[in-house]
């Protein structure tokens, strides 16, 4: 884990990011950050009114990631480990999404500012899956906000993120397909891509789980 000290989880809703952040972070001895979601007032409202809540639910968002990663400051991140379950810049993803043109020129000016004073992760780990299985994953856990999203709100989700991480540039990059992993129930799915983060050191990874390589 040398030089890798931030390592930050991301992708679509109900893809693992919590999961693997909180397993990695348990045998990694590390600190764990993990995004505040259901505390955000407008979120409900936005499931079932996107348009009409879009500006203050993304607001409350940037401003809350914000304070969160900027906290990441009091870690010596050459010295202790971090784990997030996301990372800053996955506001735009959703800002690109729901914000009209004025409203996200607005964002764009005050995400601007905020990017700055906010660490960059050593590695990110971009989760994937089908919509078929995020669709089955958010139904089964089950949260009372997510039981108004609906199939082509994660269909465009899905678009934005592969689009935004095909040209991720500013960290290395693992993307991993979750379709066929466990990270719970099998132990060998997890230790082995933990150990590909440990030694991915540069570009983009694209990860092959085990029982998938021929």
């Amino acid at each position: 884990m040398a030089g890798k000290n931030y390592v930050a989880i991301e992708g679509v809703i109900g893809v693992g990011k919590t999961t693997l952040a909180t397993l990695l972070a348990k045998n990694w001895d590390a600190h764990l950050k993990l995004e505040v979601v259901e505390e955000n007032p407008f979120l409900a409202d936005f499931y079932q009114d996107m348009r009409g809540h879009a500006f203050q639910t993304q607001l409350f968002f940037l401003l809350s990631r914000h304070k969160q990663q900027t906290e990441l400051k009091q870690f010596d991140l050459f010295m202790e480990r971090v784990v997030a379950d996301y990372i800053f810049a996955k506001d735009r993803i959703f800002a690109n999404i729901t914000l009209d043109d004025n409203e996200l020129g607005l964002y764009k000016r005050l995400a601007d500012l905020l990017e700055r004073e906010v660490p960059k992760p050593d590695i990110v780990v971009y989760l994937q899956a089908s919509v078929d299985v995020l669709m089955e994953r958010i139904k089964k856990r089950g949260r009372e906000f997510e039981r108004g999203m609906s199939r082509e709100y994660i269909e465009t989700l899905t678009e934005a993120y592969n689009y935004f991480f095909f040209h991720y540039k500013d960290t290395p990059l693992i993307v991993v397909n979750t379709n066929e992993i466990d990270f719970v129930e099998s132990t060998a799915d997890f230790e082995e891509l933990a150990r590909e983060i440990e030694e991915h050191d540069k570009g983009t990874a694209y990860y092959v789980p085990i029982g998938t390589r021929t």
